[in-house]
């Protein structure tokens, strides 16, 4: 298995409304995108300063199912439409889980 985790801080003009379109946004991936085997998002819960503001957990069997996913044209046009201009920091991985 693959884990991609993604974590954002957003611009100071980031609004409740476009949370809500990303979340929304997100949330359809999972449907649409066949090779995700697990998906989950959220917003930091502010239990300690300095922490991202929002993060997206995502698992596939293998490394081509993650780049299904990445490539796939719903994907990159909730990236385009609805975060990056969004964007103040991004840091992500991918990782291989092991037992």
């Amino acid at each position: 298995m693959i884990r991609h985790t993604v974590m954002f801080r957003w611009t100071p003009n980031w609004t409740d409304d476009q949370r809500v379109a990303v979340e929304n946004a997100l949330g359809e991936l999972p449907g649409v995108v066949p090779t995700i085997r697990s998906y989950h998002f959220g917003s930091d819960i502010g239990v300690n300063e300095g922490n991202f503001d929002f993060v997206v957990v995502a698992d596939f069997d293998d490394v081509e199912g993650f780049l299904v996913y990445r490539d796939h044209p719903q994907h990159q046009r909730v990236i385009a439409e609805l975060i990056a201009p969004f964007i103040e920091i991004r840091s992500a991985v991918q990782y291989e889980l092991r037992d």
